[in-house]
């Protein structure tokens, strides 16, 4: 006799552990669920959903057959917060139960997603005229980083951003920085001026003696080649430091 043929649909719960078609009724247990908050996220949108509630349906790509809001509400307890979570290290998440590999890389590859998307709107006009998306990016990508690290922003005769380059990463109070490295970098990316960052995982983003003096070490060098330095910015913990709005350059 003649089997009947097996459709995908029938013979799995869903692509990626996600409810069946919207043709069939809703599974039982966690699955239903999955179908439920996916779509909460469809009709209401995302502001509708808490931080465990969109990490749940990160999770659902990354943990097939198991119910993922326990694991969202510890993740979202260890580490505070949404933001808090995708900017953690693998090896931290790896610390909470039900957080494997896949499930990492859903939450690096969102995290990624997410500086993209800012750094593409900073890119789409003059930084100087995009501060608060400027900032945003910034505290994006540093403030939750758990040791210093420094950046040039290189922009061109129009101030919009050539490159964001990561230039050196220290401890967790200090990073070597070397003007001549930075001058040449920008001439090899024929810029013509710079914005200097780096973050302070204190949180505090006061700038150190040493911060002060590397910074004029920089605009001097900039300046020998007919490089302007914009700015330098110390990226805390919800707050930032400009060297040229507090008169330090």
């Amino acid at each position: 006799m003649a089997r009947k043929p097996t459709h995908f649909a029938e013979a799995s719960p869903g692509l990626f552990g996600l409810a069946a078609p919207d043709t069939e009724a809703a599974p039982p247990g966690h699955l239903g669920h999955r179908e439920r908050l996916r779509q909460k996220l469809l009709t209401a949108g995302p502001e509708a959903l808490a931080d465990y509630e969109l990490l749940e349906l990160l999770l659902f790509f990354a943990v097939l057959r198991r119910d993922t809001k326990p694991i969202a509400r510890a993740l979202v307890a260890r580490f505070g917060s949404f933001a808090n979570v995708l900017a953690a290290p693998p090896a931290e998440l790896r610390e909470v139960e039900g957080v494997g590999d896949a499930a990492v890389a859903v939450i690096k590859a969102s995290q990624a997603a997410a500086l993209r998307l800012l750094r593409a709107e900073v890119r789409e006009q003059p930084v100087l005229n995009n501060w608060d998306r400027l900032t945003a990016y910034l505290h994006a990508a540093l403030a939750r980083e758990p040791i210093e690290q420094f950046r040039v922003l290189f922009l061109d005769t129009r101030n919009r951003l050539i490159a964001d380059e990561a230039q050196a990463r220290g401890t967790v109070n200090h990073t070597p920085v070397y003007p001549r490295e930075v001058v040449k970098r920008a001439l090899e990316l024929g810029a013509t001026a710079l914005i200097l960052v780096h973050n302070h995982p204190s949180g505090d983003p006061t700038p150190s003696r040493a911060d002060l003096e590397m910074t004029g070490e920089v605009k001097a060098a900039a300046a020998a080649l007919g490089i302007v330095l914009h700015d330098h910015l110390v990226i805390g913990n919800g707050r930032h430091l400009s060297f040229r709005r507090d008169g330090l350059l």
